[in-house]
Formats: structure tokens, C-alpha cells, sequence
């Protein structure tokens, strides 16, 4: 059965129940006939449950239930429906912090953190940037109209420098809709410096880790548990890193007293190895 795709945050959260579990007919005002949730749809194969931070704590605990016991209940009933449905989740949010702030529920987040998988944001990704501009302006020349009249584009150098030190924000998207741009308005073969930064939208340039999180603006309040758990990520990872996952050894390039510290702190921040 092929994965079906479920973005939590946009959903209404007076709809939200309805779309994950279903609802009979006359349970609330316009249920005309009886509906399958997206448990139900998926049964027998994979919900991909996207932005699940977005989820109210009051739609978790039903979320939760269901995992636990492989069955739903449509709303405006109280009968039971079994489902075998294997989940995938996806969130730009640290769950384990969030978890700590109490904005997310813990038993839910280890019900959930099975296999997880951190995909860092483009600024933490220098080394594969490059290969990624290549790849994705290759495949704009390829796919753009014909009516384009597309030529064989190249970055020269000063222009790749400005790509290579914007921090990138929006990710894959930002880059992809970058050079795009910059496709498009482009007369010659070779993209320029000045072109780049007519097309690219205002954004930060990559900065220090120490600059990024020791001087964010204090006038309206930070939180500083996250900033706390950001330092904490980026040492943890940078140790395992540079030991090639030898727990001891990263333990003590932070001064832990042993492997068991580590993996507290790991847990703690969300930081798979």
C-alpha cells in the first residue's frame, strides 16, 4: 500500500480528530455520511504524520492511544476500529525540547522516537552545498521551457562564494528558487556575483555558532532552554563526530565522566549516534 502523506499543521484544529480517525454521520454540523480517517485510509501500510509538532497536546494523548493499542475511534461513536498502520514523523522542531517546555508530550515522543534520523539545515551542511548547487542548477537548464531558451548556465567564481555563505534559511527550497531566478535573468552563460545577489532574497550570512547563539537580541525575551539545547546538539555532534561514533572518546572531549553521561545528554537534545 503506498504512504500517505498527513501535514499535521494544516489542519483546523477543530477538524484535526475528524482527519486522523474519522467521523460518522450527524456527529457534528455538515458529517453527512460516515468518513474514514487517515488511520483507517492508511491500515495495511505507512501514515507519514508531517509537522506532528504542530499537534494539539489534547489530539497527542488520542495519538498515543491509538499507537498504543492499533485501534480508533471515529468521532461521535465509541466503537472500536483496529488498524496496522506503520508511522513515519517529521518535524523541523527539537521534540526533546519542546518535551522539556511542555509543549509536547514525553510518552508520546519515545512511543514515537523509535528510528530517528536528524537532517541538519543547509548552514550545518557546508561540504555537500556544492555538490547540491551543481545538481540543482544542472536540473533547472533541463527542465526549463523551451520557449526559455535555456543555454548551459555556469556560476563563476564570486558568484558561488555568495551561495556557499548564505546561511539558507528556506533550505533546499530557497537554494532551488535561487538559482532559478538567477536562470531565468541571466543573458549569458555564465551567472555573476552581482546577479546572485539581485535574486536572492535578504537573508543572513552564515555566522560563528558563538555569534549566532551568545548575541541573539535579549529586548523581547529568548528562550534560552533552546539555546541551551542548540550549543548542547552542536558539541555532542561535533564530538562524535571527529571520535567516528566512539562514545568514550567523544564523552571525554567533553569532559564527561563516562559514555553513560553522554548518552543522557543525547537522549536529553534529541541527538541520534
Amino acid at each position: 500500500m503506498p504512504l500517505k502523506r498527513n501535514p499535521c499543521g494544516a489542519i483546523p484544529l477543530d477538524l484535526v480528530e475528524s482527519e486522523f480517525f474519522g467521523h460518522s454521520k450527524g456527529s457534528f454540523s455538515g458529517a453527512s455520511a460516515d468518513r474514514k480517517g487517515h488511520f483507517e485510509e492508511a491500515n495495511g501500510g505507512t501514515l507519514f504524520l508531517d509537522e506532528i509538532g504542530e499537534l494539539p497536546k489534547s489530539v497527542q494523548v488520542k495519538l498515543l492511544r491509538v499507537l498504543q493499542e492499533g485501534k480508533v475511534v471515529r468521532v461521535g461513536t465509541s466503537k472500536e476500529i483496529a488498524v496496522d498502520v506503520r508511522i513515519i514523523a517529521a518535524t523541523n522542531r527539537n521534540l526533546a525540547a519542546e518535551v522539556t517546555l511542555g509543549n509536547f508530550r514525553e510518552d508520546l515522543f519515545y512511543r514515537l522516537a523509535v528510528g530517528m534520523i536528524r537532517l541538519p539545515p543547509l548552514r550545518e551542511r557546508r561540504g555537500d552545498l556544492g555538490l547540491l548547487i551543481d545538481h540543482l542548477l544542472e536540473r533547472i537548464v533541463e527542465k526549463a521551457p523551451g520557449d526559455l531558451k535555456v543555454m548551459h548556465k555556469k556560476l563563476s567564481s564570486s558568484a558561488r562564494n555568495v551561495l556557499l555563505n548564505h546561511a539558507w534559511p528556506g533550505n533546499i527550497r530557497e537554494l532551488f528558487n535561487t538559482l532559478q531566478r538567477a536562470v531565468v535573468w541571466s543573458d549569458s552563460e555564465k551567472i555573476d556575483a552581482d546577479l546572485i545577489n539581485a535574486v536572492m532574497l535578504s537573508g543572513p550570512a552564515l555566522q560563528p555558532l558563538g555569534d549566532e547563539v551568545l548575541h541573539r537580541p535579549i529586548e523581547n525575551g529568548i528562550n534560552l532552554e533552546e539555546s541551551i539545547a542548540t550549543v548542547a546538539r552542536h558539541y555532542i555532534e561535533r564530538a562524535l563526530v571527529h571520535t567516528n561514533g566512539n562514545k568514550t572518546k567523544a564523552a571525554s572531549l567533553l569532559s564527561f565522566g563516562s559514555y553513560q553521561r553522554l548518552n543522557d545528554w543525547m537522549k536529553r537534545y534529541g541527538v541520534t549516534g
